[in-house]
């Protein structure tokens, strides 16, 4: 099985640790991880796990409205740019400045020529309405919405990713939509260290843990695990060139 985390986070930029977190994911047949910023921590951290092989995305998220941000340096090696978005779930008094700095990354990723991975919580109709003013590519990370509005994203020209959420008793949304996303644009990831996958839940998340949501979602859609592991992991390499 060959699998690929697309988005986790690293919340320390320990050397031992990380490799020590890789090393885990190794031997659980990950053999690629994006590691994810959004904040300056965030962002530290996943420049961090570049050196150890990770994909990197570097951006600024929803809870930095308000926060003095240092530009990200050009020559960074990027993969993606994020993870960015709206969540109006715990701040909705800070929407406009959400939508202003979304639609500020959204620009930086054009400019720099990378896909966007998104978040993106009780703010749809929003996000839609940027994503259509600001053509983007990239992918709607840890879907928690509903099938129309994956498909909405899907015809804005998005992949889907598909958390541990998707193994939890009350999830039946998120799995309604991983019946729906087509073949070719369906993605898993962990969202580490949170949303651990049954078995694992309670416990932090870590890569490893992605073979849970793997195995998960290829009996639900009727495929071996293997084989759904290899299509995702086409997917995420061909969303992230």
């Amino acid at each position: 099985m060959r699998l690929f985390d697309t988005h986790c986070h690293f919340e320390t930029t320990d050397a031992d640790e990380i490799s020590a977190t890789l090393s885990r994911a190794k031997a659980a047949g990950v053999e690629k991880v994006m590691a994810v910023g959004g904040s300056p921590a965030l962002n530290a951290a996943a420049l961090a796990a570049s050196a150890f092989g990770c994909l990197v995305a570097c951006g600024y998220d929803r809870d930095q409205t308000g926060v003095e941000r240092s530009p990200i340096a050009a020559d960074l090696p990027l993969a993606a740019w994020g993870e960015i978005g709206l969540d109006y779930h715990y701040s909705p008094e800070t929407r406009k400045e959400q939508m202003e700095l979304f639609a500020a990354q959204l620009e930086e990723a054009r400019r720099r020529n990378l896909p966007v991975v998104i978040h993106t919580r009780e703010a749809a109709e929003d996000t839609i309405a940027l994503l259509k003013e600001i053509p983007s590519r990239g992918v709607i990370h840890c879907f928690t919405g509903s099938t129309d509005e994956a498909k909405a994203y899907l015809d804005l020209g998005f992949s889907i990713s598909i958390s541990g959420i998707v193994t939890f008793r009350a999830a039946d949304n998120v799995r309604e939509t991983a019946l729906v996303v087509p073949d070719d644009r369906i993605l898993i990831e962990t969202d580490s260290p949170f949303l651990a996958p049954v078995p694992m839940r309670g416990k932090p998340n870590e890569p490893a843990f992605v073979k849970y949501t793997c195995e998960f979602l290829a009996k639900l859609r009727g495929m071996a695990p293997d084989d759904f592991a290899e299509l995702t992991f086409a997917n995420a390499e061909r969303t992230f060139g």
